[in-house]
């Protein structure tokens, strides 16, 4: 008797290529040079080996401007038929994190490059961050995605069975349908760091126990810029073998997305829970509460029921680094006000700049944090500021706003005071620091007060222990180690390093040390005008008010029957940090360090800040000699390259003694562009 033969299975293999909006230009070759450039190098001499591709829309224009015999390749197997494009929204928005109506703008913008660019337009798209969320499925709908890849964990949440996730799904939202692809975390694990010859074999063990398809879709700089990985996949032709491997089985087949979309019925209808990828849920979670989830994971680990109980460890959601940083949470809330101006003007006077720096002030990165992510990167932060400050310029040349409002518009509690000169906007957090949360210039589209305060991170535990035992976490096994697996060092990382910040780091953060030599923080201002603030020391007070006027900031300080000294701390975000651009002035024009230096003055009237990245400088005037200590402020952060401390502010600590009867205080901080500061 003869036996059937055993179908083969469509291998879906989808590579998701981005680099966040702003970063460096030599990342972004050395990505090219080490993985994109080789990548489709590899894959063109292959036609056979049918794949799907995203491309950001912000990665996509700088390949294009750069490197245009790379994007010549990729359009020749476009037409072959090899490559399938998806879409997405154009600067990599996690799409529920953005308004409806920019949702539409963002995936139309991105399709319509595509199509403009290759030839074709996607229907399918991939979701950033695989973050899911009921609310997106109207707008991909509108848009004519008619598909879109989340993470098979997804699924099983919501209780289908690993087995049947092999195939699509059809879900809906107020009568739009969208299909699902569950993307096998058994495969994302696998491709590119387990032997070429295991994956394939694991992949023919998929189509000899009935499988449909494998289907994988994950980051491209998995194949070149992770660590060991360039060696590994390259030099060592791990992805040659693997591709050979795959065309000479006869039980796998490639195919895209889309043939197997229309060749095959859907499995039936679903409706998935709000979640990310499984480390992402965790990632999200403030420290305890992530040490807390991670000895539940590894407790069901340990033992015999992970796989079957997965699915209901949860963690957080992405949307709960918001909650954990107000820092992103403040970002967040200026673009999505910012938005909902431009949305407002007329169509006519709504411009293609603004709409593309709108699309730019969304980019995902520089919102959240985890082994990626970029919140702890002043420069992917800074050009989201940059492109929001921009387009907010516009909008003020168009639709002026008052000099002076007040809203709670980040929704913690507090009343922010916006005050603005025209070239300047100062945020005043009306609480009990009563700091300035922004500072924003908008000759130089930048915020002084995008900084960021030290935090507990769950992952600090593994940095400790890593250090208590010596030696980096190398995954173990035949092949390479995931990033998720190693711990490694890129900086001589210090326990007071790791200290949470119990304060803001704002501006004009306020401590009184009495004259017993006591110290408390002055975190008990009420307010009492006009960005005026009061707070009572001992028995007497403390008096507080903040104005602008064109390009000077002002803070005046006013002090009754305190005695003591009043220490005040100043946080300025500044684009060159630590860098070789960014310098101290004194008055008499000496150049005494860098802000990655410390700076002590005795007694000082006057400290200029220059940074030639920023092009211009910060000019501060005191009223009367104040004692001057300024050092840099880092923080201590993990990216798949390992623990690393980066320099997120110039701190500057002004010592004030004050009398005992009354003193006053102002400072002023002059905003001053490259032509004056030269």
């Amino acid at each position: 008797m003869i036996q059937p033969m055993t179908p083969p299975i469509t291998l879906l293999f989808g590579v998701h290529a981005h680099q966040p909006v702003g970063n460096f230009p030599e990342v972004v070759a050395d990505a090219h040079l080490r993985c994109y450039r080789m990548f489709l190098q590899t894959l063109e001499a292959y036609p056979e080996f049918r794949f799907s591709v995203h491309f950001s829309g912000w990665l996509l224009d700088e390949l294009e401007a750069h490197y245009p015999d790379d994007m010549a390749r990729l359009a020749a197997m476009t037409r072959r038929g090899q490559v399938e494009w998806f879409g997405s929204g154009d600067c990599e928005p996690v799409l529920a994190a953005i308004p409806h109506r920019d949702r539409v703008s963002q995936i139309n913008t991105l399709s319509d490059k595509i199509e403009r660019r290759f030839g074709v337009r996607p229907r399918g798209a991939w979701l950033t961050e695989r973050v899911w969320e009921s609310a997106v499925v109207t707008a991909l709908a509108e848009t004519g995605i008619r598909y879109v890849a989340v993470d098979d964990y997804h699924f099983l949440c919501a209780g289908e069975p690993a087995e049947r996730l092999d195939s699509f799904y059809t879900t809906e939202e107020d009568g739009a349908t969208l299909d699902l692809f569950p993307i096998s975390e058994q495969a994302r694990y696998r491709f590119p760091f387990s032997p070429a010859a295991e994956v394939v074999a694991w992949l023919e063990h998929q189509a000899q126990t009935g499988h449909r398809a494998a289907i994988y879709f994950d980051d491209i700089e998995k194949f070149g810029i992770w660590p060991e990985t360039y060696n590994w996949v390259y030099e060592r032709g791990w992805l040659k073998q693997f591709i050979e491997g795959v065309l000479a089985s006869k039980l796998i087949r490639t195919g895209h997305f889309d043939d197997f979309h229309q060749s095959h019925p859907t499995r039936g209808i679903v409706y998935l829970p709000t979640t990310s990828y499984i480390e992402m849920n965790e990632w999200t979670l403030p420290a305890h509460a992530a040490r807390t989830f991670r000895g539940l994971v590894e407790q069901e680990k340990h033992g015999a029921h992970y796989e079957a109980r997965k699915p209901f460890l949860r963690g957080g959601i992405w949307r709960n680094f918001f909650m954990r940083y107000p820092e992103s949470n403040w970002m967040h809330k200026r673009m999505l006000e910012v938005s909902a101006r431009f949305a407002a003007l007329p169509a006519a006077q709504r411009t293609a700049t603004m709409q593309e720096q709108l699309h730019r002030s969304q980019a995902n990165d520089a919102y959240w944090h985890g082994l990626f992510g970029g919140l702890y990167l002043p420069h992917l932060r800074r050009a989201i500021w940059s492109n929001l400050l921009a387009l907010e310029a516009g909008l003020d040349a168009v639709a002026p706003r008052p000099a002076s409002a007040r809203c709670d518009l980040d929704h913690d509690g507090h009343t922010e005071i916006f005050l603005r000169s025209g070239p300047l906007q100062a945020v005043i957090q009306a609480d009990g620091d009563a700091c300035v949360i922004e500072l924003s210039s908008y000759a130089l589209a930048h915020n002084f007060g995008d900084t960021l305060r030290h935090y507990e991170e769950g992952y600090h535990d593994k940095l400790i222990a890593a250090r208590q035992h010596g030696h980096d976490g190398d995954g173990g096994g035949a092949g390479i180690a995931s990033a998720h697996d190693r711990v490694s060092f890129r900086h001589e990382i210090l326990p007071e390093d790791l200290e949470p910040d119990s304060r803001p780091r704002g501006m004009f953060e306020d401590c009184w040390a009495a004259p017993d030599g006591t110290m408390r923080p002055v975190d008990n201002y009420r307010e009492t005008g006009s960005a005026a603030f009061e707070a009572a020391l001992g028995s007497g007070r403390l008096e507080k008010s903040i104005a602008l006027d064109g390009m000077r900031l002002t803070a005046r300080y006013r002090a009754f029957q305190v005695g003591g000294r009043v220490e005040i701390r100043i946080n300025l975000a500044m684009p060159s940090c630590d860098g070789y651009a960014g310098r101290y002035v004194l008055g008499d024009g000496s150049i005494p360090c860098g802000f990655g230096q410390v700076l002590e003055l005795p007694a000082a009237r006057q400290l200029t800040l220059e940074d030639g990245v920023l092009g211009g400088a910060l000019r501060l005037g005191f009223s009367a000699p104040v004692a001057v200590a300024a050092r840099p402020h880092h923080t201590v952060s993990q990216s798949e390259a390992g623990f690393e401390k980066i320099m997120q502010a110039a701190e500057i600590m002004l010592s004030w003694p004050v009398a005992a009867a009354r003193d006053e205080l102002a400072i002023v901080i002059d905003v001053v562009p490259a032509t004056r500061a030269a």
